[in-house]
């Protein structure tokens, strides 16, 4: 079969890397044409572990293309992904939709023999119905099903969770067998190694995608809310994740507490589930506490900081360690970065920062007096403060002594815990970390 996707975002261009090592003949469509060409010549617009090589030996193979083609791409396939964004829209925190819509009116009179559309974009429920209301009426004669196939990939992690998923979902009509038949077909390695594949309707394929991660942005801040709680009794957020995850109803992951989540996912996500769900007359109280609590919480992350330094930042030189949301990733969406380094430049701090990816998407969306250094090192070189924003493993590597020998103050505070407080206060740094 040939596949045909449609976007190349993070969604379109891993799967459709991950489609080709699978063996089948992927075309990824993008309206850019100097990313197509970025792309050709092995540049990727994300940074994604393993992704340039997984690219660069399947177009070798000839089994990967990239083009601005796209009705050339959708004629001759037999299945089409939408992976466009679906960001949330000014003013209303709705999902925007209009890419979606706007291929579907695009790919409709492309369509030749029947072919399968398929929603990979996390879009609200009902989409896969207006998308395929769009193509009946742009073409009339289509021989066509709508499917919806949610992605579940995690930034800095998204091959393996590709090739090795927990699950598939699929969502289509119940008289669509055919679409079904077809979905078997492109995910038959992962049913091969028994990767659970769940069909369902339309509408709960598109509902799960929401449901999950809005549950997981609630344990994020759940144990964060825990964490300021452990602060005030004397209590440790970290054996207090350890005993709620030995728990197997409850489980380890996503108990981990920092600064807020951010990213390309749940924020969005949570906004659109609460909107989809006012939609419809009702309410998800527990989702918006999430929300606007999350939002709050990275905006109280600077004011943690000011404290740690007596309450006046005035003058003080402060280092911040990492500016993408997550590690593996040079993502800045949501970043508590955003929310935390501009109320400390307006207090009068001067911040350098270092980050080993991300650095180039920040400084766009950093006030320009944000000084950028080449290594963490060179970024607490003189600082009064060093402040731990994204958990990236060379900063595991940093030792107390390195701290303490080139820092001009002796204030950290580690919004990801990733030290052990004994041995950093010991070294003689006042150390402050997250619900410990």
């Amino acid at each position: 079969m040939k596949i045909a996707v449609i976007g190349t975002g993070y969604v379109g261009l891993v799967s459709g890397a991950c489609f080709s090592e699978f063996g089948f003949d992927v075309t990824c469509v993008d309206n850019d044409p100097d990313k197509i060409i970025r792309i050709g010549k092995g540049e990727m617009p994300i940074y994604e572990p393993g992704l340039a090589d997984l690219v660069g030996r399947n177009a070798a193979a000839d089994r990967l293309h990239f083009t601005t083609d796209l009705k050339t791409a959708v004629a001759a396939a037999d299945a089409v992904f939408i992976a466009v964004g679906t960001p949330a829209r000014r003013g209303d925190g709705h999902a925007d939709l209009s890419f979606v819509y706007a291929v579907a009116r695009e790919l409709a009179p492309c369509l030749n023999g029947y072919t399968v559309v398929i929603t990979k974009s996390t879009v609200p429920v009902g989409t896969g119905r207006e998308v395929a209301k769009i193509i009946a009426s742009t073409n009339p004669d289509a021989e066509f099903d709508v499917a919806s196939n949610p992605e579940f990939l995690r930034e800095g992690a998204a091959i393996a969770d590709f090739m090795r998923p927990d699950r598939v979902v699929v969502g289509a009509e119940a008289d669509a067998e055919a679409a079904r038949d077809v979905l078997r077909a492109l995910y038959r390695p992962l049913y091969l190694i028994e990767t659970p594949i769940l069909f369902t309707s339309l509408e709960t394929s598109e509902l799960i995608k929401y449901a999950s991660n809005a549950f997981l942005a609630l344990k994020i801040s759940y144990i964060n809310q825990m964490a300021d709680l452990c602060e005030a009794v004397g209590a440790n957020v970290h054996d207090v994740a350890k005993g709620m995850g030995l728990d197997k109803r409850i489980g380890s992951k996503f108990l981990h507490p920092g600064p807020g989540y951010g990213g390309s996912c749940f924020p969005k996500d949570t906004l659109a589930l609460v909107k989809t769900a006012e939609d419809h007359h009702q309410k998800m109280s527990i989702v918006d506490s999430v929300v606007a609590y999350n939002d709050a919480r990275k905006i109280a992350m600077a004011q943690r900081v000011i404290a740690a330094m007596g309450g006046d930042v005035n003058g003080v030189r402060i280092a911040i360690l990492g500016l993408a949301f997550k590690p593996e990733t040079d993502d800045m969406r949501d970043s508590p970065a955003l929310d935390i380094i501009p109320p400390l430049l307006g207090a009068g701090a001067a911040v350098i920062a270092y980050d080993p990816k991300s650095m180039h998407e920040a400084q766009p969306l950093l006030p320009d007096a944000v000084i950028y250094e080449a290594s963490a090192l060179a970024c607490i070189t003189d600082a009064d403060a060093v402040v731990i924003i994204t958990e990236w493993n060379e900063f595991r590597a940093l030792t107390p002594s390195q701290f303490v020998d080139v820092m001009a103050g002796r204030t950290m505070i580690d919004l990801r815990n990733l030290y052990e407080p004994e041995k950093m206060i010991a070294a003689g740094l006042t150390y402050c970390s997250i619900g410990r």
